[in-house]
């Protein structure tokens, strides 16, 4: 999540390579095995999964790979046990972020996470040692075909958001966590073209760098991070994003 503009994020991971994008599969088919294994294989009464199949959509996954995921993890082929688990730490001169994982091996997972903190100037720190500096949101990102800011609007609220802005020609709208699902279904439903849609960690306040060579380690930190195949989100308050390396 970008400190104060999420189209900053989704450019960012645009512009990764196949195989990077081969890694962003990866996330999402553990996330519809444990979908599958929680709520079953049919999208039509499992919303999570339905959620995990759109997610999969936007960023171009084939049908194909889908299908083979969620009869996989429906015929019980999938034999890793994946847990939830969340590190909260400081990056380069304080800048916080949360790390979301879904793992097979809690060692291995803590390890890898410890390490990156340590060599891009970081440290990991104790639950709950930056997440009261964040608040949950649900973000709804548009990018395409956007509509006049009197019909935007109408169309919020007849979907039950709760607020948007408009930056650098891109709709971001806010919703309660819980409502992604139904808001995200309506605004389709209205013709919208949704670019991400999801629960999120949102800062309260944000950090800037300034020094060149924080930015670098930044940069480095995230992307070690959003590498690794355990790691399913990182969240961040750094305000100046745009600002990191290439």
């Amino acid at each position: 999540m970008s400190g104060h503009s999420k189209w900053s994020t989704i450019k960012r991971k645009k512009g990764k390579t196949d195989a990077e994008r081969a890694k962003v599969f990866t996330k999402i088919g553990r996330e519809m095995t444990v979908a599958v294994r929680e709520g079953g294989p049919d999208p039509a009464t499992n919303s999570k999964l339905r959620d995990l199949i759109a997610k999969a959509k936007s960023n171009n996954v084939p049908n194909e790979n889908i299908d083979r995921v969620i009869k996989k993890a429906a015929g019980g082929q999938d034999k890793n046990d994946y847990e939830t688990i969340t590190y909260e730490g400081y990056g380069p001169s304080g800048v916080a972020v949360i790390v979301e994982c879904l793992t097979d091996n809690r060692n291995r997972t803590a390890s890898d996470v410890r390490h990156y903190f340590d060599k891009f100037g970081g440290n990991l720190g104790t639950p709950g040692c930056v997440s009261f500096l964040f608040s949950q949101k649900g973000i709804i990102v548009v990018e395409e075909n956007i509509p006049d800011e009197e019909k935007v609007m109408e169309d919020i609220v007849e979907a039950g958001a709760d607020d948007y802005k408009i930056e650098d020609g891109v709709l971001e709208i806010t919703t309660d966590p819980n409502a992604v699902h139904d808001v995200r279904e309506a605004l389709e439903g209205m013709g919208y073209q949704i670019a991400s849609a999801e629960a999120e960690q949102v800062p309260a306040t944000y950090t800037r760098l300034e020094n060149p060579d924080d930015l670098v380690k930044m940069g480095r930190l995230l992307e070690n991070l959003e590498d690794n195949d355990d790691v399913q989100n990182v969240w961040h308050n750094l305000e100046n994003e745009e600002d990191l390396p290439e």
